[in-house]
């Protein structure tokens, strides 16, 4: 599947599980502020649009503002049409450049943003062994973040680097277990992502279904966005607390089966638990060395309530 301009709109579907969704993430060390946001289209009971939205802030290591809100209605099935959560998104230029606006319920906090694409887009191959078992499809962007942030009382400049992604599909949890969503921002010219689903069969990491992207400079070091490179190989290890949210991650991702490894460590920054009704969203921010750089990331898990008996 070749990504283009219309990837960008709601992709079509008669399922009324199906959900469509754009998910925006930055991390800011300078200003000590990282957040997350979504934004989803899905099909009502009666087969109008309905929209979402969801946002969280975090500055320290605690959450400042978590916001979310569904099954509103939409003029139109359009990304830029849902006001959700005090969540709304622009595209300016589809693939290249967007906007995102939140506003938190006391009105203390908030952020008006502007991501810049560093790079192509980094897919999920629709027959990769993710999009079969977890029902999605998607890709993602490295991102340069640069507006402000409205935290305790006072702005802060933001100009950072971050991630857009675009899923779309009709998950079943009666076969998952747990989605997890990784990335690192190491620099304009290094970053990965990675998405992984565990089949209610499955035991542990190694038995999960996993797709990744890898974001690097072209070879010929030409100018121009960053090229995302479908690996070979990737694996990922983490290290949980007690109440079984991660705390510290590995990675090593293998662009040919011959060649050497990039390889990841990242340890957590700050983070925070969703109860989403049938699942919980453990949402973290994490501080990586990606190939001897310095950089940071966001690694998210959802899982079933059920399973964490």
């Amino acid at each position: 599947m070749a990504i283009t301009s219309a990837h960008e709109q709601p992709q079509p579907s008669s399922s009324a599980a199906f959900s469509d969704a754009v998910t925006f993430a930055f991390g800011d060390p300078a200003a000590d502020v990282y957040g997350v946001a979504r934004v989803g289209l899905s099909t009502g009971p009666d087969g109008e649009p309905q929209g979402s939205g969801l946002a969280i802030v975090f500055t320290g290591r605690e959450p400042v503002a978590v916001r979310a809100a569904g099954g509103l209605p939409v003029a139109e099935p359009s990304f830029d049409a849902v006001d959700a959560a005090g969540v709304r998104t622009t595209t300016v230029t589809p693939l290249r450049e967007w906007t995102l606006s939140f506003t938190g319920e006391d009105g203390t906090v908030g952020f008006a943003l502007t991501y810049t694409a560093l790079s192509e887009p980094g897919e999920v191959e629709p027959g990769s062994a993710a999009a079969k078992h977890g029902g999605m499809e998607g890709y993602e962007q490295l991102c340069r973040v640069t507006g402000t942030a409205q935290v305790r009382g006072g702005t802060r400049a933001i100009d950072c680097l971050g991630q857009r992604g675009h899923s779309w599909g009709a998950p079943d949890w009666d076969r998952l277990t747990l989605a997890r969503t990784v990335s690192a921002w190491a620099g304009e010219d290094l970053g990965v992502a990675l998405t992984s689903v565990r089949p209610v069969k499955a035991k542990s990491h190694a038995d999960e279904a996993v797709a990744a992207a890898i974001f690097a400079a072209p070879a010929d070091d030409a100018p121009g966005l960053a090229v995302a490179i479908a690996p070979d190989e990737a694996r990922l290890s983490t290290t949980y607390d007690g109440e079984g949210r991660q705390r510290r991650a590995g990675l090593e991702i293998y662009e040919t089966e011959e060649g050497y490894p990039h390889r990841g460590a990242g340890d957590v920054i700050c983070g925070t638990s969703l109860d989403l009704g049938r699942l919980r969203l453990d949402c973290a921010f994490f501080r990586w060395q990606l190939d001897g750089r310095e950089g940071v990331g966001r690694y998210d898990i959802l899982r079933r309530v059920e399973d964490l008996a």
